[in-house]
């Protein structure tokens, strides 16, 4: 699905603002057929939990309804007037005054309508979306809701962030031309000094395409007629990590020499590829440093914000990291665009975080329901699971930032029913994009020994807590058993290791001259533990910290305001593990030390 762009084709109308809000029943049976009776006002783009002082809307589970008038251009008679949410988590349904035109499943990625039919240029509309939060064993990600006894209805989930919903992104208005492009594809290659690329467009009648390719300079440098083919571009500049460059594919729909739509868009040239223990990006061997991140920020929850978008890539480029995984969900479209334009390498992981009822019983291996299974998750999870893939790679598939896919985050992979469970999974993101490697987060209940699926993935990506969760406040014994972890890994598999999660949790402010957990220095001491058992093993390619900064989670006893795992606070102030990390990645620039360094 293409980004909504002004061209000379096309036009767009930005939704965001404060619209009407109530909650559920409140609302009304049927809050879409008039004005909603409510004092209430949300802002879009926000969660919307943390908005209001009254705890029955930060709690409540079920449908929340927003609404706002909407005036269609006067210049769009003759145009299709197009309806787009960037994200409605995790359930949305759109109506254009009485009629319900979208409906979609699944919380951060977009879908849109084409309302042409039920509106008129230069008139207004009244616009109600339903959002629905609740998680079940047949949605991704999966949660589960229980019934108090005086009837109150309460969401228990798995993932150990906040379940905050809402219209978190942006809603937009746009126009698009009878017969217009629908999607582009852009596959780079690279051959020495001359990238290839390979496009295939997508266009809602057949018409004749052509395709054009300009430089950053807007020079155009390569160009081609029909909707599918390869393109060369001699003498290219790569896209690469910390230098970025992009080209820009204007793909055209033409009647003669009228152009009738066309869209740009914006492509780097890089391979990635996996040879033995080795992660390369053009070629080069190519070594993470950076974190695991949450869209999550005070008041906003995880409502998208430019200006938070932009220091956080301050910080990281301050750190020196190079990369950040989007745990545990498909972030905005604006943050891609972002690190394609700034170099920044990134993992797009799906919402497939929670796949693991284990956890119930925690690491003393008590007893839990079976995580696969027909009553928990089962063939028609494994549905959304696949279409939540379909939608990820859909969206995300021309950002050179992306450089692997992530299905799941600590799946129970030890369990029975895991692999017939993943493999097709698996199968079906090799076929949709067969360019990128492809993998999944293990936890701490999966090791080399009891693994089912580990040999399906390009990269063998472990999310460890030795010295925390194990072996609290003992060191030197995490370190040892980080190093016995790692060796074992690299004779079972010969694989890449990635650390795409280690860390502690660490109060700000809290010191001690003892290897104290939850004071900053055991944070340091902590992480350069490990760190000293990756550079002693080859096979590591890369380390990403849990996390970059604190952020919400469920209300419980074993969480002080959140998940304090940061090495900066919410609020974006740094703990003193940010200086160390600081210290180590600048030197580093990508390049992973020599054992004996």
């Amino acid at each position: 699905m293409l980004k909504p762009l002004s061209t000379a084709t096309r036009e767009l109308v930005n939704l965001d603002g404060l619209w009407d809000f109530a909650v559920g029943t409140a609302a009304g049976e049927h809050p879409w057929t008039g004005p909603l009776d409510t004092r209430l006002e949300a802002a879009v783009p926000a969660s919307y939990n943390d908005l209001f002082t009254d705890s029955a809307i930060r709690d409540h589970v079920g449908w929340v309804w927003y609404q706002r008038l909407v005036r269609v251009p006067r210049g769009w008679s003759d145009e299709r007037v197009m309806l787009r949410l960037d994200a409605a988590t995790h359930e949305g349904r759109v109506y254009v005054d009485d009629t319900l035109v979208a409906e979609h499943v699944g919380g951060y990625t977009p879908f849109e309508a084409n309302i042409t039919e039920h509106v008129a240029a230069g008139q207004e509309f009244r616009l109600t979306i339903g959002v629905n939060n609740e998680l079940t064993n047949l949605t991704i990600p999966p949660g589960t809701i229980t019934i108090t006894e005086d009837g109150r209805r309460q969401q228990k989930y798995h993932h150990d962030f906040y379940n905050y919903a809402g219209l978190a992104r942006s809603v937009w208005l746009h126009s698009v031309p009878r017969v217009h492009i629908e999607d582009i594809t852009v596959v780079p290659g690279l051959d020495s000094t001359t990238g290839t690329v390979e496009y295939e467009i997508g266009t809602s009648a057949p018409a004749a395409v052509r395709v054009r390719v300009l430089d950053a300079a807007g020079t155009e440098v390569a160009a081609g007629e029909g909707a599918s083919g390869t393109l060369s571009i001699e003498d290219v500049t790569p896209w690469r990590p910390g230098a970025a460059y992009l080209y820009d594919l204007v793909a055209e729909i033409v009647d003669g020499e009228a152009v009738r739509d066309t869209y740009h868009q914006a492509f780097g040239v890089r391979t990635v590829e996996v040879r033995g223990t080795k992660f390369l990006i053009n070629g080069e061997p190519f070594y993470f440093t950076g974190f695991g991140k949450h869209e999550d920020t005070p008041v906003r929850g995880k409502g998208h914000d430019d200006a938070y978008l932009v220091h956080d890539f301050q910080l990281m480029e301050w750190l020196g990291a190079n990369s950040f995984r989007t745990t545990h969900y498909p972030y905005a479209e604006e943050v891609l665009d972002f690190a394609d334009r700034h170099g920044i390498v990134a993992i797009d992981e799906t919402a497939a975080v929670g796949l693991n009822l284990a956890v119930q019983g925690g690491l003393t291996g008590r007893p839990h329901p079976p995580t696969y299974s027909d009553d928990t998750l089962n063939d028609d999870t494994r549905a959304a699971h696949a279409q939540a893939i379909r939608e990820l790679i859909g969206r995300d598939k021309n950002h050179p930032s992306v450089v692997m896919w992530c299905v799941a985050n600590e799946p129970s992979t030890h369990e029975d029913g895991a692999r017939d469970y993943f493999e097709p999974l698996v199968e079906l993101t090799r076929k949709l994009d067969p360019t990128r490697p492809v993998c999944s987060t293990a936890s701490l209940l999966t090791t080399h020994e009891n693994d089912r699926i580990a040999d399906l993935f390009d990269v063998v990506c472990l999310n460890r807590y030795y010295g925390w969760y194990i072996a609290n406040g003992d060191l030197v014994t995490a370190e040892a058993l980080m190093d016995s972890e790692l060796r074992a890994w690299v004779e079972k598999l010969g694989k890449p290791i990635l650390m795409t999660e280690y860390g502690a949790d660490t109060l700000p402010g809290l010191h001690s001259v003892w290897d104290q957990p939850w004071t900053e220095e055991y944070q340091v001491a902590h992480l350069a533990a490990h760190h000293r058992a990756f550079d002693r093993c080859d096979a590591v390619v890369g380390e990403h910290v849990w996390n970059f900064a604190d952020f919400q989670t469920s209300p419980g006893i074993h969480r002080v305001d959140g998940n304090r795992k940061g090495v900066f606070t919410r609020d974006r102030r740094p703990k003193a593990a940010a200086h160390a990390l600081r210290a180590r990645w600048i030197s580093l620039s990508g390049h992973k030390p020599s054992n004996d360094a």
